[in-house]
């Protein structure tokens, strides 16, 4: 009996029921089952060695996919645990899943000593375990049968993850003498690991509960070539240099204090000029485009989120409410609701179709303490955010000219390398995870679709994502130096307007539900700052740059100079300081060099005399004499230049 297997690019090929992924993978090329590392069979991520018993969608996952990636160092985790456990028999597992960049594992050592000083020996073992290619082997096991395994090891870290898992799929994986509770999947055996990196060791509460033991975490990361790991290491190395809390400390652009409290930066002089040019920048571009702004509260009724639908989906990531008047208020936590209410109020009829609301609105979410990191991971948050409103006939265009929009700013900030992550629902979670309308999600996943495809925009298609309300895409972007952020999303939203009670009078004067889209092409101002401070390693294109221009007099008899050429500058919105200190000019060009002030003026008797300054470039040095007003109109041409990119 014969099954059919459709492959991504939808052509169907027959099989023999219970073949598996990888024999499917050397029909098809033995190069391709060389590199092949896992299956996504349905839309499950499984072994490659598991036969397929029905006709089936399957996608052959290998590096260059993100869960080939996943599957790949949850392996790489079940052999750091065997290597430890060559070295320090008796310890314990808690939990040891792949993360954005390769895997950690829990450990108990029961009392061992184990510090930094010991990852390389761990590294060499694992990297003799690799060499052996071990299979990973997969075993169905029932739960008491389970129990009875973990318990006769005293291990009561599985027992209490067994205790969560129902009878009928519990699996066991086994690879050389390394045994491990785990749903898998993992790659067929140890031999494609090729490279290994175990990075840093950390303190680690069981279950992230203050109250549980201290248990050791280890951080690795493993690639199928070596010349992968020196890129990655070299990339770290440069990343360090322009870890964006440095930068920003250096160059006086943000702080935290203890008494504001964590994860609510505070923004100094120069972040403000900063986020005063990114709201410039977003503001004429969405004037532009048809955009209307709105300002709305910081805080709302329980009522509003409950309608909304965020509560209680999203409770844990809202701050506690606070009582007032015998009601329950929130800090918000997204713009959204309010911008519902303010369509509503508008009343529109299909002919004030799209509508377009943007607001930079503060938000608030209260991410835990051990997830806060510098400007990435924050609890205030300001968004660059807007909802369109519009038919399902305008919603193409829209969709499209947003992205066209996020395009127009990666060319302003040098962006090179992007993607549109395109994140779908699983429909075996209708009603639980996603608002059940399977005829509405087919519909607005056909059209996103249709639209990256029709704009030639590259994306990646993720199944299960989706935001509850609807399809959305997250943009994926990768700074100077090749590390990957999450900087914005385009959300598609069929759902929530209808809870709102949102419509509109259409053409057949019949009263209609519009689609609303969700956008933030600068995503929220911290991450987003966060994100330019590594990508320029704070050698920010001069529109953007705190101080554009650093005024240096070579004495005090040019001070009053200075200071006219300083106000000629402000009088054409060009930013500059005089350094007016006692010190040698030498000391002063230097000083702006490290402070990454895009230009210097020299001034002296001879440019006084000329009305002039001496102009020195940061990074390129002198670039001669220039008359005060040539030199502002080249600046201001410069900055116009960039921002019409």
């Amino acid at each position: 009996m014969n099954i059919k297997i459709t492959l991504p690019d939808n052509s169907m090929r027959e099989y023999p029921k219970g073949s598996s992924a990888m024999e499917i993978a050397k029909s098809i090329s033995e190069g391709l089952a060389r590199n092949v590392l896992a299956a996504k069979v349905n839309g499950e991520v499984r072994d490659l060695n598991r036969p397929i018993e029905e006709d089936s969608s399957l996608q052959l996952l290998t590096w260059t996919d993100a869960e080939g990636k996943s599957t790949m160092w949850h392996s790489s985790a079940h052999l750091m645990a065997e290597a430890l456990e060559f070295y320090y028999p008796g310890i314990k597992f808690w939990v040891g899943p792949p993360i954005q960049n390769g895997f950690y594992y829990d450990v108990d050592f029961g009392g061992q000593a184990f510090s930094a000083d010991d990852l390389k020996k761990i590294e060499d073992k694992m990297a003799e375990l690799a060499k052996q290619s071990n299979a990973f082997v997969r075993k169905e096991i029932s739960k008491g049968d389970a129990v009875n395994y973990f318990t006769e090891r005293g291990d009561q870290y599985k027992l209490d993850l067994l205790s969560n898992l129902e009878d009928g799929g519990i699996t066991l994986y086994t690879q050389g003498n390394f045994t491990d509770l785990c749903r898998g999947p993992h790659i067929p055996h140890t031999g494609y690991i090729k490279a290994i990196k175990l990075t840093n060791v950390a303190g680690a509460y069981w279950k992230n509960d203050s109250n549980n033991p201290m248990l050791t975490r280890i951080y690795g990361i493993t690639f199928p070539k070596k010349s992968e790991l020196d890129e990655y290491l070299t990339m770290l190395e440069e990343a360090k240099k322009r870890d964006h809390r440095k930068i920003g400390k250096d160059m006086e652009i943000f702080t935290f204090d203890d008494d504001v409290g964590p994860g609510l930066p505070l923004w100094l002089p120069n972040g403000g000029v900063m986020i005063e040019e990114l709201e410039r920048l977003a503001k004429k571009t969405e004037q532009r485009a048809g955009y209307s702004r709105v300002r709305t509260p910081h805080l709302a009724k329980e009522s509003m989120y409950k309608t909304s639908g965020h509560l209680p989906y999203y409770e844990d990531s809202m701050f506690p409410p606070m009582e007032c008047d015998g009601e329950k208020y929130y800090l918000k936590a997204m713009n959204c609701p309010h911008h519902h209410k303010i369509f509503k109020e508008l009343n529109p009829s299909y002919r004030d179709l799209p509508i377009r609301l943007a607001e930079y609105g503060t938000c608030y979410r209260y991410e835990q303490s051990g997830e806060l990191f510098g400007l990435m991971r924050v609890r205030a948050l300001q968004m660059n955010d807007a909802h369109i409103y519009c038919t399902k006939d305008q919603f193409a265009e829209e969709f499209n000219a947003v992205n066209e929009m996020y395009l127009k700013y990666f060319r302003v900030f040098g962006i090179e390398k992007y993607v549109m992550r395109f994140s779908t629902h699983a429909p075996e979670k209708l009603g639980k995870k996603y608002v059940d309308n399977p005829e509405l999600w087919k519909q607005t996943e056909d059209m996103v679709r249709q639209v990256l495809i029709d704009s030639n925009i590259p994306y990646i298609e993720v199944p299960d994502e989706g935001a509850f309300y609807g399809p959305k895409i997250d943009v994926q972007v990768w700074s100077a130096i090749g590390r990957e952020f999450t900087l914005a999303t385009n959300q598609v939203d069929f759902a929530v307007p209808a809870r709102f009670g949102l419509t509109f009078r259409n053409s057949n004067n019949e009263m209609e539900t519009p689609i609303c889209i969700h956008r933030a092409p600068l995503g929220t101002h911290e991450r987003f700052i966060g994100f330019l401070l590594e990508h320029y390693a704070g050698n920010f294109p001069i529109w953007l740059a705190p101080q554009q221009v650093s005024i240096l007099p070579i004495s005090e008899k040019f001070n009053g100079y200075a200071k006219k050429v300083l106000q000629l500058l402000r009088n054409s919105d060009i930013r500059g300081l005089v350094d007016d200190r006692d010190e040698k000019i030498g000391k002063k060009i230097r000083d702006a060099e490290i402070k990454k002030v895009p230009y210097m003026l020299i001034i002296g008797e001879k440019e006084e005399a000329e009305n002039a300054v001496s102009v020195r470039q940061h990074g390129k040095g002198d670039q001669g004499s220039l008359p005060i007003q040539e030199f502002i109109d080249r600046v201001s041409k410069e900055i116009q230049e960039l921002l019409d990119a």
